[in-house]
């Protein structure tokens, strides 16, 4: 059985110089492999190092990195995992050797029983989505760790926040992207904001949000 634990929980401030302070949730997934999802800033080296102690794992522990897209606030630190293969957007990456993985694009690629990545284009071309079955409560649950597909859970209420970060030629891609996987997660991890439960409101929210 997986278990999940969000390290951070990602935010996002606009200011009104036009500047924005903004870092995105980092989360653990401990299974028959260690995985983590979205490394953070290039100043947060020493933050992710302290949490994984707390979880007792060293970086060289890890073994697969993901990143949700290749946005600077993601990958900041993929280099403390050295010993990890790293999935960045569909590029798959061991040392010098890269390579794109159509299992992505296609079913999905099995980190290991219970994880697998999934392309979600819609923030950017690249965007994948890590989908974790696990039980929670007694109860199977599915976790989807979804990078600014899902800014934050306001943004299911007011479209406008995922609209004006994402790419104008995406925003139908994203629109539909959205829809497919908030039905298949009981909870969202998303890029900026924290961890919410998936609800039968939310969903049809999101699927009139659709744009044809």
């Amino acid at each position: 059985m997986c278990e999940v634990t969000v390290l951070f929980d990602g935010y996002s401030k606009k200011f009104d110089d036009g500047t924005m302070d903004a870092n995105c949730t980092c989360t653990l997934i401990k299974g028959l492999k260690l995985i983590i999802v979205d490394t953070m800033t290039a100043w947060d080296r020493e933050r992710i190092i302290e949490a994984l102690a707390q979880q007792n794992i060293e970086p060289a522990n890890i073994d697969y990195v993901v990143c949700t897209h290749s946005h600077a606030d993601h990958i900041g630190n993929n280099n403390l995992f050295t010993n990890a293969e790293h999935i960045v957007g569909r590029s798959v990456q061991r040392g010098t050797i890269f390579s794109e993985n159509n299992d992505i694009l296609l079913d999905g690629y099995e980190l290991c029983p219970g994880v697998k990545v999934v392309a979600s284009a819609g923030h950017t071309p690249e965007d994948v989505t890590v989908l974790v079955d696990t039980t929670k409560d007694g109860e199977k649950t599915r976790f989807a760790i979804t990078g600014d597909l899902f800014e934050k859970e306001e943004d299911i209420l007011s479209p406008s926040i995922w609209k004006s970060l994402g790419l104008p030629e995406m925003l139908k891609c994203q629109s539909r992207t959205r829809s497919v996987i908030i039905n298949l997660a009981d909870f969202i991890i998303p890029g900026h904001g924290p961890m919410f439960r998936v609800t039968d409101s939310m969903r049809k929210i999101v699927k009139s949000q659709i744009i044809e």
